[in-house]
């Protein structure tokens, strides 16, 4: 795949690198694809495409897919937009500025068109991934509750129902706006009071004597799972298993619907 550099110049204004605009645009023209084969398609030195690939899902640029050989998967242009002004909003206002003039311009519709065009041929198996870091599992969370059409539910810990009024609580409600359902399941204490009943305004809240996990369940389809006890890894070190399958998410709906909780 050649791109111009002139368009290669204008995506850097995305707070990218040369090669990190050339492995990314290569990735979203394939959708998902491995560190070797985008180097090829980018040319760009394979010793330095691990480190380009790291530092661009450090960015929340692209996702990690689980397995082997290792893969990355292409976040939508729209999305990395919304993400790297909640990056820079601490660092510049005016960057911020910047990004807004990006939102409608020709090369956000260029970019558009090349993630659309790699992620057709993509089969539904290989949308899967992991996401690294507290910070960017409330992304993607974010992420996956702006695209809620039917339901949404939250499994969470006693800490976790807190972080999450904090980080979601904006994004929940607008979604039930639409007319999405929110269901809340997380063990209420003292400690969750006031925020539960803010909470109630837009979502079914229900008390968890034990929490048995931390998951968000999307439209039945779409599920991302925590791994570790959030009472004992650093937030860094926090991450997600996502997954983006309807027989997988619906199996595990009904599994919820028939428990008693």
């Amino acid at each position: 795949m050649i791109v111009q550099e002139s368009f290669l110049k204008k995506i850097k204004d995305f707070g990218l690198n040369s090669y990190e605009a050339k492995i990314w645009t290569a990735l979203l023209s394939r959708g998902v694809s491995t560190a070797g084969e985008l180097s090829d398609i980018a040319g760009v030195p394979r010793s330095r495409s691990y480190d380009i690939l790291e530092s661009l899902e450090k960015k929340g640029f692209i996702v990690m897919k689980l397995g082997k050989p290792i893969k990355y998967i292409a976040i939508a242009p729209e999305e990395v937009v919304e993400r790297v002004k909640k990056g820079v909003d601490l660092q510049a206002q005016e960057q911020i500025k910047m990004l807004e003039q990006l939102r409608g311009s020709d090369i956000l519709k260029e970019l558009v068109v090349l993630h659309t065009q790699g992620i057709e041929p993509v089969n539904p198996i290989d949308l899967s991934g992991i996401i690294k870091g507290r910070n960017q599992v409330y992304n993607h969370l974010n992420t996956m509750i702006k695209n809620a059409t039917k339901s949404v539910i939250l499994m969470t810990s006693e800490d976790g129902l807190i972080r999450k009024h904090k980080h979601l609580a904006k994004t929940l409600k607008r979604a039930n706006e639409k007319g999405v359902k929110i269901k809340i399941l997380a063990p209420l204490t003292p400690k969750s009071k006031d925020i539960v009943k803010e909470l109630g305004d837009f979502a079914e809240v229900k008390n968890l004597k034990t929490n048995t996990g931390r998951f968000c369940l999307v439209d039945n389809k779409e599920l991302a799972f925590m791994l570790s006890d959030d009472t004992k890894v650093h937030p860094s070190y926090d991450s997600a298993v996502w997954v983006n399958t309807s027989l997988f998410g619906s199996t595990f709906g009904r599994m919820l619907d028939q428990c008693s909780l």
